[in-house]
């Protein structure tokens, strides 16, 4: 299958004008070939900490977005979304993944990214989420998640492709890049990391999407402008690798 990782500028805190922004990118990867169409987090609004001003009920209008996209393109699409639960005070930064026939899925990011304060306005999620996509079993995770290589290893054996949003800015890069990269490598799987480009609430960010492949060799890179990555991801290449090169049954649970 194909996978479009769609590396887009977010305006800050206005949903419709990101819904206009990214509408024809969409429509392009499906065009394209594209059966999963990843979006970076926080796409209809920017990694807001006033939670007052962007916070949306579950089937509010970036879960909208989403599953009208779904349907239109016959995708699956996902990004992720200030969502508050039913019930609860607080939202979760949410990554909401919509099928073409009307399924929706959610990760809440288990890391709240404590150094911008994520956490004073956003909950924790607790579970991991992994999705069964045309064949291919994706396990979902959200930015900050990314530096935090036990909670991809507890998923390995279950997964084929990790998908990581993310709004990850341009002074840490070099961190981005490589731990995508590590996170391939030590877990023998495909590894989609679509971060935003452009400037929100003083803070530059640049890109550098990267779709890579079980060995860790980059099929897919983009640097600091809108653009879109397109890439064949296949789960027998990945029970190849792991044949091949059996590293996951040497692990040991410590």
């Amino acid at each position: 299958m194909k996978i479009a990782a769609i590396q887009s500028d977010i305006a800050w805190e206005d949903p419709e004008a990101n819904f206009t922004r990214l509408r024809p990118w969409v429509a392009a990867a499906a065009a394209a070939g594209a059966k999963l169409v990843v979006l970076p987090e926080m796409f209809a609004c920017g990694f807001s900490m006033a939670t007052e001003r962007i916070r949306e009920d579950p089937g509010g209008p970036s879960t909208r977005f989403l599953e009208h996209q779904a349907r239109q393109h016959d995708v699956w699409i996902c990004g992720s979304v200030p969502e508050v639960p039913l019930g609860e005070a607080r939202p979760y930064n949410t990554l909401v993944l919509a099928s073409p026939h009307g399924q929706v899925v959610r990760y809440r990011k288990i890391h709240p990214f404590s150094f911008a304060r994520e956490h004073e306005h956003y909950g924790a999620g607790s579970d991991h989420i992994t999705v069964d996509v045309e064949g291919l079993r994706c396990s979902l995770f959200v930015c900050y998640d990314l530096r935090f290589a036990d909670e991809f290893w507890g998923r390995a054996e279950q997964t084929d492709a990790y998908i990581v949003v993310a709004n990850w800015p341009e002074r840490r890069r070099v961190h981005w890049t490589t731990l995508l990269q590590a996170r391939a490598i030590e877990n023998q799987a495909y590894v989609v990391g679509v971060n935003r480009v452009g400037h929100g609430n003083g803070l530059d960010y640049s890109g550098d999407s990267r779709i890579v492949d079980p060995w860790g060799e980059v099929l897919a890179a983009a640097a600091g402008g809108e653009t879109m990555l397109i890439a064949d991801v296949r789960p027998e290449v990945v029970r190849d690798a792991r044949a091949k090169f059996p590293v996951l049954k040497d692990r040991r649970n410590t």
